[in-house]
């Protein structure tokens, strides 16, 4: 399984994570629409990524959201109907939503951001699934 892996001691709460994210997904220089995101929480900072967990599969009434190869869980977008129970449930509070896009969105561990933060806070884990 291939996950974003956050390293909290490294991370300077820059935000080019999310710049570098919400350009390449949502073509625009967005915190708000980034599949990560990084918040100053009393002088520390809080890393909100999917760790692939897959809790949101069971959830997904319609079935949209699947592991894909690399174990990596993936919405798709012409079974989703942006009920949004996924954002709700999602245990590490890393599935967003954002009223300019039209349905749910989440880490699929595609590595931009880990090259555009200066302080290497971010790395790509592969981690063998289990089952």
């Amino acid at each position: 399984m291939k996950f974003l892996k956050p390293l909290l001691d490294k991370c300077v709460m820059c935000g080019a994570c999310m710049s570098a994210c919400s350009k390449a997904w949502a073509k625009q220089d967005n915190p708000a629409m980034s599949r990560i995101a990084v918040k100053n929480v009393t002088g520390l900072p809080d890393i909100r990524v999917c760790d692939q967990c897959g809790g949101c599969i069971a959830v997904c009434p319609t079935m949209a959201l699947q592991r894909d190869k690399n174990g990596v869980v993936q919405i798709d977008r012409k079974k989703c109907t942006s009920c949004l129970i996924c954002v709700e449930f999602c245990p590490s509070a890393s599935m967003f939503f954002h009223a300019d896009i039209d349905s749910p969105f989440k880490c699929v561990a595609c590595g931009i951001c880990v090259k555009a933060c200066p302080e290497g806070a971010l790395s790509i884990v592969e981690q063998k699934q289990e089952g």
